[in-house]
């Protein structure tokens, strides 16, 4: 039996998901050698565990819901710096799991290069590392004869980094258009059957899929930002959220849905890439979709890319209402290609 110690970063939603599939999956990993421990968690705002002893998952979540977890430590531990945390874990594996920033892709860019720098590989469901610091990761991961993958960072745990990483060898990407903000998919389809702006935002969030402030799903900085991601991987170059020509779905009215239905077309706010002689425009906009395109069928909180490649002149990847727990998969994904490759 292989045991692997493993750096829990963040306890939200994914976290929380991570820990349940850890347990969940207990047995089918051992059947194939494998033991994963959880030994560390650091929260945002509910305090951090380190036990080299492992940690139980569901007693984990339990003591997040009892705002108990440092008591899950043993010996009792006080580091209050997160890279002396992450280091002090002697995990094998990072897993990061926080609030994505946008702008500068930290803090997550600072716990991924702690966990790299002292031996770990590190997996993550964070896109601001991914379009923040990809190169300088992979450089120092290889530096350290480690990985950092990243399945879950653009549609859950929807295999598409791997797709092209594994099966798809020598194919080169020459743009892609596709759906990959779940929330505001759900707000254009609550609105088409009458509800106001303002009252399908409270849906949304009523279900957890729209944030308390919902502005990063809704001005398009979350597709924005896995329009950089996809860009700054599969193609090549080097790109930010602020590199996308970007806009939301702010000024999309009940009336303009209505209309759009009458013509036999669909609001979508759709993300886009492509190779251009100066490099790469992207783009974020609520467009027109019409019943011919593939993005038209897409519903609810599913999520669709089709990629342009210079062989395959279309190849589509669907996710259909995804939740944490695909994240999650994506997560415990990555971990498992690693040790198939690594």
């Amino acid at each position: 039996m292989q045991h692997y110690d493993i750096c829990l970063i963040g306890f939200g939603n994914v976290g929380k998901a991570f820990a349940t599939l850890l347990d969940n999956k207990k047995q089918a990993l051992a059947q194939q050698g494998l033991d994963f421990r959880i030994t560390a968690i650091a929260t945002g705002s509910h305090g951090n565990a380190l036990n080299p002893e492992g940690i139980d998952p569901i007693r984990a979540i339990q003591a997040y819901q009892d705002n108990a977890i440092p008591a899950l430590s043993s010996p009792k531990t006080n580091i209050e710096s997160i890279k002396d945390f992450i280091r002090a874990s002697k995990a094998d594996f990072l897993v990061e799991t926080s609030p994505v920033n946008y702008e500068t892709g930290e803090p997550a860019i600072t716990h991924i290069k702690a966990g790299l720098s002292s031996g770990m590989h590190a997996v993550s469901a964070n896109k601001g590392p991914v379009v923040h610091a990809f190169r300088s990761l992979k450089m120092l991961a290889k530096e350290n004869d480690k990985q950092f993958l990243f399945e879950s960072a653009v549609m859950d745990g929807a295999p598409i980094f791997s797709v092209f990483r594994e099966a798809l060898p020598s194919l080169n990407v020459e743009g892609f258009e596709g759906i990959l903000n779940s929330c505001t998919n759900l707000l254009l389809e609550k609105m088409e059957a009458g509800k106001s702006f303002e009252d399908a935002v409270a849906f949304a969030q009523s279900i957890g899929i729209a944030e308390t402030d919902p502005s990063g799903d809704i001005d398009g900085w979350d597709a924005a930002v896995k329009v950089a991601a996809l860009v700054t991987v599969m193609m090549d170059h080097p790109m930010t959220p602020q590199d996308v020509e970007r806009k939301g779905i702010r000024e999309i009215t009940p009336d303009d849905i209505q209309k759009g239905l009458r013509e036999g077309k669909r609001w979508k706010l759709v993300c886009s890439a492509d190779k251009t002689n100066e490099g790469v425009a992207a783009s974020v906009q609520p467009k027109l979709v019409a019943s011919t395109s593939p993005l038209y069928a897409v519903n609810g909180t599913s999520s669709l890319v089709i990629f342009k490649t210079d062989i395959l002149p279309g190849l589509g990847i669907l996710e259909s209402d995804p939740g944490p727990e695909t994240t999650a998969y994506g997560l415990l994904a990555d971990m498992l290609n690693i040790l198939k490759v690594g």
